[in-house]
């Protein structure tokens, strides 16, 4: 891509579109994989939800979220840890690339910090609703109105009739 294509804002920047097509296969070989092929009784609850690689090709990183607890968790890392040859393998024989690449699994954190987001947002709205809850019924203090008000227009016709007489 040459500079003026690359600086004129046509595509925004990020891996090359066989990169993302790649990884979108690699990530539905190892969701199919992880269901149907790989027992190990470590493995828990496992959702990949997305594969990267780099723009050579050469390094794959596996996106991934367990349900369960701490114990369930540790233990399906110790899973995927042991199949990742089996992984790569066949990731390699259903792409049919020259190389394959090396498969790396990393834990999605995205739903862990939406449900923190989600906490935070449900007390806010608490707060909000003890806050509508204490202003009901209050009064303010002070003059209800306490904008001034423009000086009556019998005031204003008087200045400006003398003010036509002066100027002709």
């Amino acid at each position: 891509m040459s500079q003026a294509a690359a600086g004129s804002g046509r595509r925004p920047p990020g891996p090359p579109a066989r990169a993302r097509k790649l990884g979108d296969r690699i990530a539905e070989i190892v969701a199919e994989l992880l269901e149907r092929r790989i027992k190990d009784p470590r493995l828990g609850f496992v959702t990949v939800t997305e594969a990267r690689l780099t723009g050579d090709l050469r390094e794959a990183t596996v996106y991934y979220t367990v349900y369960g607890s701490d114990d369930e968790v540790a233990g399906t890392v110790a899973a995927l840890a042991s199949a990742t040859g089996l992984i790569r393998s066949e990731v390699g024989r259903q792409t049919g690339l020259k190389h394959t690449p090396s498969i790396s699994f990393t834990r999605d954190t995205v739903p862990d910090t939406a449900r923190g987001i989600e906490d935070l947002v449900a007390k806010a709205k608490a707060a909000d609703e003890q806050v509508a809850a204490a202003r009901e019924g209050a009064v303010p203090a002070g003059d209800p109105d306490p904008y001034r008000k423009p000086a009556d227009e019998d005031d204003d016709t008087d200045d400006d009739d003398t003010g036509d007489d002066a100027e002709t």
